[in-house]
């Protein structure tokens, strides 16, 4: 899709324009970045979203934030329609949105007004029904609580290469020796600059990875038991639990539909 095409409505005289599309499996668009922020919901589909400083996967029926000007990339897990919100940064800064990339929860209200909004003109009347309804849109946006699926990124070149190795095809198999190894350090080195440069554990951040990589899978229709067995998992229970812990529910009902 042509660079234009990402960054629609940029000098629309209003402070939140929405937009919705379909895209195909595996539709990738290469770095790129908005003037203004971009809330992207998926309201079927997963997407992955990847900057220099780390990687994000959206579950169906949430989204993720995108502050203006973040160099980012976006892939398609799967048919996705994403409801896409643009918000100018100066309105952004005024709500509080974060300043680095979110994986964000919807609430169902969110998810009306997101319904809605796509009807809704990009030139529309501010002192209206449309105008009332963008910002309460906005200030619902800013609400929503931050979700765990991230895994950060280290500046240092041979941990990021390491890691992006892991990324490719990650598995709990993968050990803190194997790590080192691929980073070209000691056990001791690795183990000590890895935290330093991304502030967790490789241990931590492997069952981090390992998650993430699991909601691409599930949110595709991957079973439970397919996910944990090449992921590594001991026991599909054992995957179920983990999955519970970090994001609240057991993965048949974190993938149910939420509409309502």
């Amino acid at each position: 899709m042509p660079k234009s095409n990402l960054t629609p409505y940029e000098n629309t005289p209003r402070d939140v324009v929405v937009t919705a599309i379909d895209y195909a499996d595996g539709e990738l668009f290469d770095a790129h970045t908005h003037q203004r922020g971009q809330f992207a919901y998926a309201s079927r589909g997963v997407i992955t979203v990847f900057t220099d400083s780390g990687n994000w996967v959206v579950p169906p029926q949430r989204a993720i934030w995108v502050p203006g000007r973040v160099l980012h990339s976006m892939q398609m897990r799967g048919p996705v329609t994403m409801l896409n919100t643009y918000i100018r940064p100066q309105a952004a800064r005024h709500l509080g949105l974060p300043q680095q990339c979110e994986v964000l929860d919807v609430s169902p209200l969110l998810r009306h007004l997101l319904e809605k909004a796509v009807e809704i003109p990009a030139r529309y009347a501010l002192n209206g029904r449309d105008g009332y309804l963008m910002g309460l849109l906005q200030h619902e946006i800013a609400q929503m609580p931050v979700l765990p699926l991230c895994a950060p990124l280290p500046g240092e070149p041979r941990l990021a290469q390491a890691c992006q190795r892991f990324l490719a095809a990650p598995s709990l198999e993968i050990d803190i020796d194997t790590m080192a190894a691929h980073a070209g350090m000691s056990r001791r080195t690795f183990t000590r600059q890895f935290r330093e440069h991304i502030g967790i554990s490789y241990l931590q951040w492997r069952q981090q990875a390992c998650l993430l990589a699991a909601v691409v899978r599930l949110g595709n229709g991957e079973s439970v038991t397919r996910a944990a067995v090449e992921l590594g998992y001991s026991s599909p229970s054992a995957f179920a639990t983990v999955f519970k812990q970090v994001l609240g529910e057991v993965p048949s009902r974190y993938f149910l539909n939420r509409k309502v």
